[in-house]
């Protein structure tokens, strides 16, 4: 038999080996042995691990279409780990109030708390439960571009139908830096830009989302800046969802905003739904708005959290740093729910006023 030739390919660059004594040529012999030749190693080109048939199972024009985006919340059991009976009771209510796509893992959903084992594995739980009735948009950013760009990678590969990246935190880069981050990962699939300076703090400026409008995967942004920067974004045809439930009516009737990406559907999806599909509703936002300012007294989830578990929908299980709202905050929940109808919100229990010591508080997880 033959010895088997090292494979060669056309204009690729060969790695240097420091030894090559220690690489010896093959002898035909070997192949008898169970010796096999040492194939010379090439720098390809990088080659996402993308697939056609993932990737073109949504169009980025069918991201662009949503008006109803969950930031779905991800409930735990009490050891910490996810509670997917749970969690797909809330995808299911979701679906039958009206919402479009979920949002899986994101700040609302805890991502940064999980492994990238949990986060991968919770987007494919739902595409393969719920994907056939609601987009899955994954949370696969980053700081890092190494990471964002193999997260989304293995996201698209368990069939997300887009990704949702923020630009780099903390280790913050330069504009350059910001455009050259989202073009590693916009090749992969439709994606959608958030902007949250809140929480990077940093603000993605209008210049960087004009340079990646042109991409055909560039499906739109989550914008938390305000009605102005909607308004400047859809002037030019890119297209917005808000990222502030408190903003969202006026960002979608008055300046041309496609939707929401919303925490308060996870409360209130029917509701969220009236807001964003039958039109201009002054009244129906105003009785929402104490439940929305009552969300985000504390940083988000901390709020739907406590609300969820008072709901009796979730377990009251937080993985920290997180922690419940205090008693005065859960009674004015209460209240807030008899206000705008129990019917209304998610789950058949009626609402209640829980203890300190009902709450679970898991640090390892």
């Amino acid at each position: 038999m033959e010895a088997l030739k090292p494979l060669t390919l056309k204009n690729k660059k060969q790695v240097a080996v420091p030894n090559a004594n220690l690489f010896p040529e093959p002898h035909a012999s070997w192949v008898s042995k169970g010796k096999f030749a040492v194939a010379a190693v090439t720098l390809d080109d990088y080659l996402p691990m993308r697939s056609t048939e993932v990737k073109n199972r949504t169009s980025t024009d069918g991201i662009k279409s949503l008006r109803l985006i969950t930031a779905v919340k991800t409930p735990y059991l009490p050891d910490g780990r996810f509670d997917l009976e749970a969690y797909d009771s809330l995808i299911n209510t979701q679906i039958n109030g009206g919402a479009e796509g979920v949002i899986v893992g994101g700040t609302t959903g805890e991502g940064h708390l999980m492994s990238w084992d949990e986060h991968i594995m919770l987007i494919g739980h739902t595409v393969n439960c719920f994907g056939s009735n609601i987009k899955v948009i994954g949370n696969t950013g980053s700081n890092s571009t190494r990471e964002a760009v193999h997260a989304t990678e293995q996201g698209f590969a368990v069939g997300m139908h887009a990704a949702l990246h923020v630009n780099p935190y903390y280790g913050k880069t330069s504009t350059e830096g910001l455009i050259s981050h989202f073009k590693e990962v916009l090749p992969m699939g439709p994606t959608i830009i958030y902007n949250v300076p809140s929480r990077t703090s940093q603000d993605i400026p209008p210049p960087v989302i004009e340079a990646l409008s042109c991409y055909s995967n560039m499906a739109g942004v989550k914008e938390c800046v305000g009605h102005e920067r909607v308004k400047c974004y859809t002037d030019k045809g890119i297209t917005i969802w808000s990222g502030n439930d408190d903003e969202c009516h006026d960002s979608r009737w008055k300046y041309g905003a496609t939707g929401v990406i919303s925490v308060a559907s996870n409360l209130v999806p029917g509701l969220m739904h009236s807001l964003m599909f039958e039109g201009e509703n002054a009244a129906l936002n105003e009785k929402l708005l104490p439940l929305m300012k009552w969300l985000f007294c504390e940083p988000n989830p901390i709020g739907l959290n406590t609300a969820l578990a008072q709901l009796g929908v979730v377990r009251p299980v937080f993985r920290l740093p997180y922690t419940p709202l205090p008693l005065e905050k859960r009674v004015e929940f209460v209240r807030i729910v008899e206000a705008i109808g129990r019917e209304n919100f998610v789950g058949q229990k009626e609402a209640r006023v829980l203890d300190d010591d009902d709450f679970v508080l898991i640090s390892r997880y």
